[in-house]
């Protein structure tokens, strides 16, 4: 499979490079700093640009069958203005799968019906401009013609892969406190061979 992996330099993005390049898929990065790929593979195919260049995106998503974004907020709104280019790049080349990394004060609120978790009481993150980040990209995905997927992970630390992990659609595991980067993008990778959660958002915490 030809996939696109977007922000292949973070912490959840560089670990999908090297699921999918151990799986033998034919992998794209599209990335600002070439350099900061430390990999050698043939597999491999380092595009250099940004994601809030149009002509960048739709250079960098020919011949992809899929999207894998991993970009994050940053403290700016590049995650929901790119999301917009990136969707109109994939229905110009008629790619229909994207997965996308979020995070847990996207999901649903269990004490607050229909209340988002960072805009409940839930959510111990003191700022929700991250989260509110991501809302925009679930709204923009939301009214798109694309099957999306966005994995929506608790505090993630740079720990050890466990293998084993709860997920549960649109809700964050009961008592779920934290997930690690490497079980993150174990579970975002293994969305390119399942439909089971097309147009959902899906927390993911042990």
């Amino acid at each position: 499979m030809n996939i696109l992996i977007l922000g292949a330099t973070g912490r959840v993005g560089s670990q999908i490079v090297t699921y999918a390049l151990h799986d033998k898929h034919n992998v794209s990065v599209l990335v600002r700093t070439p350099e900061k790929i430390q990999i050698n593979n043939d597999n491999l195919t380092i595009i250099q640009g940004n994601v809030l260049n149009k002509d960048d995106i739709v250079r960098a998503m020919q011949g992809s069958d899929i999207v894998i974004s991993a970009l994050n907020t940053d403290g700016t709104t590049t995650l929901s203005e790119s999301m917009t280019l990136i969707i109109e790049a994939m229905e110009k080349e008629g790619i229909k799968q994207i997965i996308t990394i979020g995070t847990a004060g996207i999901l649903q609120s269990r004490t607050t019906p229909n209340t988002l978790r960072y805009q409940s009481g839930e959510s111990k993150r003191k700022s929700t401009w991250a989260a509110k980040e991501h809302h925009k990209v679930y709204d923009i995905l939301k009214q798109s013609t694309l099957e999306w997927t966005i994995v929506c992970p608790t505090y993630l630390p740079d720990r050890e892969r466990i293998g084993n992990y709860r997920i549960e659609r649109s809700f964050l595991p009961e008592d779920g406190v934290e997930i690690s980067v490497p079980d993150t993008a174990e579970f975002a990778f293994s969305q390119i061979k399942t439909s089971e959660y097309i147009k959902s958002r899906v927390g993911i915490a042990y």
